[in-house]
């Protein structure tokens, strides 16, 4: 059987942590900075993990994670 492949958009978005959560990065910091709060975009830098309704969708998108 041929080996599955891993969703490339996703293993470039989420990284696999140790404990088995998933961490990514926020959205909403490309363009349009200027009405964003400073608070906010201060925020936006930091990573996050994925909520557990998600992780389901990202495991199988990333079967060797």
């Amino acid at each position: 059987m041929p080996k599955m492949k891993s969703n490339r958009g996703a293993a470039k978005r989420f990284i696999h942590t140790g404990s088995g959560k998933y961490k990514c990065s926020h959205s909403q910091r490309r363009h349009i900075l200027t009405k964003k709060s400073t608070k906010r975009k201060r925020q936006l830098r930091s990573t996050t993990t994925v909520a557990a309704v998600d992780v389901p969708a990202v495991r199988r998108m990333l079967p060797y994670s």
